[in-house]
């Protein structure tokens, strides 16, 4: 699969994205990155949905608008229409009909997932305990990957895939090249350690220092929103010599930069990175100019063949065998970009602004979809300022 369209879909009057190995999707609120990246998720694991909404007692629909209802959250169902001008999804320029997943069947085998999906919505996955909330602890008419991304985690932490017994969820030497862990204590966690306590016979996460814990409802919103960033990419990248899960061939994150510094937003893009170079197709959404600036700095460094030195030094990075072999694969993976346009009148609604070049004469790949739009606006009137002044100077 390497594009996904979709027509008449809520907001979405006609978007069509061809994916690269690391597909970054940029656009205001309300601007239908979600809906895309959640139809894309469906296109891909439909089984496993159906599956996961029986196990958990939901009931499917007999339409798809009210399918949708369910999968996508309440109020959703709307967004379909039927009829010769009505909602199509279209992948790899053939007709998919969605109708289908309500006759899926299913055999005595667990569906394999896909596509990994960690959602906007993670930080809700933490209950105020600081601990995973189950699926049947969201209402059900929340959305699927929202409720579906926390039962995941729960599930591999009270199996003990991260850890064989209680303790150190970070720093962790099988976790993470150190270079990245390196970086993240840095950006997030600043010396503080990330465990598993025991109060009662409760599970919960807390943050350690010098003997003291701290737990969920005391930590910084940049953490808050992080630790279940991190507890997802220790699933995607397996502490062993295999590179990426067997089954797991995508990876979409929602809004990387949530809740996050600068120099955090840096280290969990070379994360990010480290994804696309074990063989994952990544997808990205985003409201970071940071975000582009790392891959428009990425393109040309391809375009003019400079190695990858430029890669370590971008990053602050040391060079050693794991990041220079990481640099080396960045460099010969494929990047795009796509512009979700908010105004309802315009089509298509998105554009591919992958050249993410300034000079453009197309606005959104100059503005690189807005996010460049205002500070490129400020640097020119400061410098009109300045100009004006050094002339009133002279005179």
């Amino acid at each position: 699969m390497t594009k996904l369209e979709l027509r008449n879909i809520g907001q979405l009057r006609e978007a069509a994205v061809e994916f690269g190995d690391l597909t970054i999707l940029v656009g205001p609120q309300a601007s239908g990155k979600s809906i895309f990246l959640q139809f894309l998720k469906l296109h891909l694991d439909s089984r496993k949905i159906v599956a996961d909404l029986r196990k958990h007692g939901l009931v499917r629909q007999r339409d798809i608008s009210s399918f949708l209802g369910l999968y996508l959250g309440e109020g959703m169902s709307g967004l379909w229409s039927n009829g010769p001008n009505g909602s199509q999804v279209t992948v790899d320029n053939t007709a998919v009909d969605m109708t289908s997943v309500l006759r899926i069947r299913l055999g005595k085998h667990e569906p394999e997932e896909v596509l990994f999906y960690i959602p906007a919505q993670r930080v809700l996955a933490l209950n105020q305990q600081g601990w995973w909330r189950p699926f049947s602890d969201y209402r059900p008419n929340d959305p699927y990957i929202a409720r579906a991304f926390s039962e995941n985690i729960r599930i591999l932490m009270e199996q003990g895939r991260f850890t064989r017994a209680e303790g150190g969820l970070f720093p962790r030497s099988s976790r993470l090249k150190r270079e990245i862990r390196d970086e993240l204590d840095r950006a997030v966690f600043h010396g503080f350690g990330l465990t598993i306590d025991d109060v009662g016979g409760q599970k919960r996460l807390v943050l350690v220092n010098r003997g003291a814990k701290y737990p969920f409802m005391v930590w910084s919103a940049g953490q808050r929103e992080f630790v279940p960033l991190l507890l997802g990419l220790y699933w995607l990248m397996p502490p062993a010599r295999v590179s990426r899960r067997a089954q797991l061939q995508w990876a979409v994150i929602e809004e990387v930069e949530m809740g996050l510094h600068p120099k955090a937003i840096s280290a969990v893009m070379i994360a990010v990175l480290d994804l696309v170079s074990r063989g994952y197709r990544v997808v990205l959404s985003t409201h970071s100019p940071h975000v582009l600036d790392v891959v428009w700095a990425i393109r040309t460094i391809q375009q003019h063949q400079a190695g990858y030195e430029p890669i370590l030094k971008m990053f602050g990075l040391e060079r050693t065998q794991p990041t220079q072999k990481l640099a080396e694969r960045v460099l010969q993976a494929t990047y795009r970009s796509f512009y979700f346009n908010p105004v309802p009148t315009l089509a298509p609604t998105v554009t591919d602004i992958s050249e993410l070049d300034p000079g453009s004469a197309d606005a959104a790949v100059a503005g690189w979809g807005g996010l460049s739009e205002f500070s490129g606006r400020i640097a020119d009137i400061v410098a009109r300022v300045v100009a004006d002044a050094e002339h009133r100077g002279e005179e």
